[in-house]
């Protein structure tokens, strides 16, 4: 294959960091809208465009990614009374549509409430969030175009079908609580021009709004003091007589502070400030319950008399009642309050379990699970008094269970049938020893009547970043690759939230290294055991996880055949300086500060390219509308790759301009973006697709 890249200038920007001068050769390429950048950009869509749609693997792949993600799926419920709303996407849809019916009543009973599909013919509208009013009958949602996620608020009146004419732009990652029928509470970010610019992305505040009026002019009722960086989000209590907000630093650490929602004015005070450790409040028949790691890295469950919590706030956990004490050898996940009982789910290497408790604490019963999987999140209790919960595994698509606390068992309440028959593949869970001898599991997933020989198609995946387990999850578009033979792996990094705080913390900051290092060395435990070789193993990451396949590539080129990066973070140098960049320098570290600066530029993938090294075949994708990681990580990658890589190991880049970090994806761009993939794995790896 005759390969010739774009011609890409070299233009030698030299910064003086902490000592370090610091060479940039394509730092115009952060400039999207620059003519010169957008016609790179266009060039190496083209290429990329070339070659990929001509590979004789992408036809297969597409028929059958078509057939496999165009199937339904299901979302978590949201219980209102005796109302749920849920989302689902049926066949031939880009876009999930927003449904509710009532708990005793049957699928082929549900309403339609929004269809964001009508909002574009392209599909590239989706519904970001929504919360219906207490009766139901008023719905704020937020839509948001080409996958930015800066949310439009919109009200949309449930029972007429009339969406009323308040519009507030910039309310991304919104919550709202509804004061009454006429007014509500919600958080937004600022508008360009009310702070320095930059920091436009930051600034999270929370407003009141009452139908009818003019947005600018909401009353500000929380956070006109805080830091730029703190994310927020509002609830009401269990019992709603409170509204707690949360006050999230990074993604270690949060404040909680507490307002009487039957006040006519709001007084928020705090409640636990300045503490190191994750928080979550609750409130039921006058007892304040918190479900917590402070000085419990795999979290506990414990409460105290509302009165003094509000008397004294919270200075000392050490002092509240034990409910749920820390299980060494389990993850205290989530828990929800029925009726006297305390429903808790618990991982165990990254699968789910879950247990029924007294309102003491005391162990009533397991409830059984399907399969190997993942709970999803335990939502709210409805009039019926059952709790409900998503639950989904790689083989099983996710599905609507409610619990039923008196037999002790799930009973499906909404689901799909899995595309694919799960007796057909097996998966496996191993462990392997990283490079300091930590014990790190990996799930292992092939055809039932494949015996790997050593040679097998192999594409591993990891992440590995802000306490955000790699815990088992359907994903349809593996199944082409897994159908013909190929093998899939997805190892549990440190640095999630597999094994708690101290898994965290053991791969953030100045320990990020761990986290490439346990990647590394599930590729040579792969190999070791047989079940690949470095000629037929591929590696893929998205974002954080993009950074994750970037730093292997660049530390270990020839350990791997083949490497698709996605969304990904590669010039740690000046990531903080971009778009929400610099909420991260928690998880990180910052560049600014010399110690954080030495840890980034370690293994800042960007910065460690060199002319001598043989790189193996990379794809990178990426997307313009991103508002979390900026395309110029990986078009600045892309053309340092370029410029030393022989042709034979081709580097290639797809950006996607009406798309951003993932999150609504019109199934028409989805099933590019996979197949692209998948078949420049099949390519590089090997495998026939038939």
């Amino acid at each position: 294959m005759n390969i010739r890249y774009p011609d890409t200038p070299i233009r030698p920007v030299v910064d003086q960091l902490h000592g370090h001068e610091i060479v940039d050769n394509y730092r115009w390429l952060e400039e999207m809208d620059n003519p010169e950048t957008q016609e790179w950009v266009r060039q190496q869509n083209q290429l990329t465009r070339g070659i990929l749609e001509k590979l004789p693997e992408r036809k297969g792949i597409v028929a059958r990614l078509q057939k496999y993600l165009d199937t339904e799926k299901i979302d978590y419920p949201k219980v209102f009374d005796n109302r749920v709303f849920y989302l689902r996407r049926k066949q031939g849809q880009n876009q999930p549509i927003l449904y509710y019916r009532f708990e005793h009543e049957t699928d082929d009973q549900e309403r339609i409430v929004l269809d964001p599909n009508k909002e574009s013919n392209t599909g590239i509208v989706s519904l970001d969030w929504w919360f219906p009013s207490d009766d139901g009958k008023l719905l704020a949602y937020g839509l948001s175009k080409s996958g930015d996620e800066w949310s439009t608020l919109h009200i949309l009146n449930i029972e007429t079908g009339e969406v009323l004419t308040d519009q507030i732009p910039r309310c991304r990652y919104a919550n709202v609580i509804w004061k009454d029928q006429h007014s509500f509470y919600y958080n937004r970010y600022p508008q360009p021009g009310e702070f320095p610019p930059g920091e436009e992305n930051y600034h999270m505040r929370i407003f009141h709004h009452v139908i009818g009026t003019e947005w600018e002019n909401d009353p500000l009722i929380f956070g006109e003091d805080l830091p730029m960086k703190v994310m927020l989000g509002i609830r009401l209590t269990h019992d709603r007589r409170y509204i707690l907000i949360n006050v999230q630093h990074g993604w270690r650490r949060n404040d909680i502070y507490i307002a009487d929602f039957t006040q006519k004015e709001l007084n928020f005070k705090p409640l636990i400030t300045d503490l190191e450790g994750l928080f979550y409040g609750e409130v039921i028949d006058d007892i304040f319950y918190l479900f917590t790691n402070y000085n419990a890295p795999n979290y506990t469950l414990v409460a105290e008399d509302l009165g003094r919590v509000l008397a004294d706030g919270v200075t000392e956990i050490e002092s509240f009642q034990t409910i749920i004490p820390e299980d060494k050898n389990m993850i205290l996940e989530g828990a929800s309050y029925v009726n006297g009982r305390i429903l808790v789910s618990f991982a165990k290497d990254a699968t789910a379990y879950l247990k029924v408790y007294d309102i003491q604490g005391n162990f009533i019963a397991d409830i059984e699970l399907p399969t190997l999987g993942s709970i999803d999140k335990l939502t709210e209790v409805g009039a019926s008094g059952k709790p409900y919960l998503v639950f989904q595994s790689f083989l099983y698509p996710p599905e609507i269970y409610q619990v039923d606390l008196e037999n002790f068992r799930l009973t499906p309440w909404a689901g799909i049938e899995a595309s694919i028959d799960p007796k057909r593949f097996v998966i496996h869970q191993k462990f392997y020893k990283s490079k300091d001898g930590i014990r790190v599991p990996m799930f292992i997933l092939h055809r039932s009547d494949i015996v790997p020989n050593g040679k097998t198609p192999t594409v591993l995946n990891g992440y590995g970043g802000f306490n955000v387990s790699s815990s088992p999850e359907y994903n349809a578009a593996l199944f082409p690759w897994l159908e013909n033979g190929g093998i899939f792996a997805l190892a549990n990094l440190r640095g999630g939230s597999e094994y708690g705080e101290d898994w965290h913390r053991a791969g953030m900051r100045e320990n990020k290294q761990n986290v490439f290092d346990d990647f590394i060395y599930a590729a040579k435990y792969l190999i070791e055991e047989g079940y690949t070789d470095s000629q037929h193993l591929g590696i893929h990451g998205r974002s954080n996880g993009g950074l994750l396949v970037g730093a292997a590539l660049t530390q270990e080129p020839t350990l791997f055949r083949a490497v698709a990066c996605g969304v990904p973070l590669l010039d740690m140098l000046r990531y903080h300086k971009f778009l929400i960049g610099a909420m991260w320098t928690d998880e990180y570290g910052s560049p600014d500060i010399a110690e954080e600066f030495s840890w980034l530029y370690a293994y800042s993938p960007y910065h460690h390219v060199k002319e001598s090294v043989e790189y193996p075949p990379v794809f990178f994708y990426t997307a313009a509308s991103d508002s979390r990681v900026h395309p110029l990580h990986a078009m600045k990658m892309t053309a340092s790759l370029q410029r030393f890589s022989d042709p034979k190991r081709p580097v290639l880049l797809s950006v996607e301009f009406d798309a951003g970090h993932g999150v609504g994806k019109p199934m028409s761009m989805l099933v590019n973006e996979q197949a692209d993939i998948w078949s420049f794995m099949a390519w590089r790896l090997g495998l026939e697709i038939k």
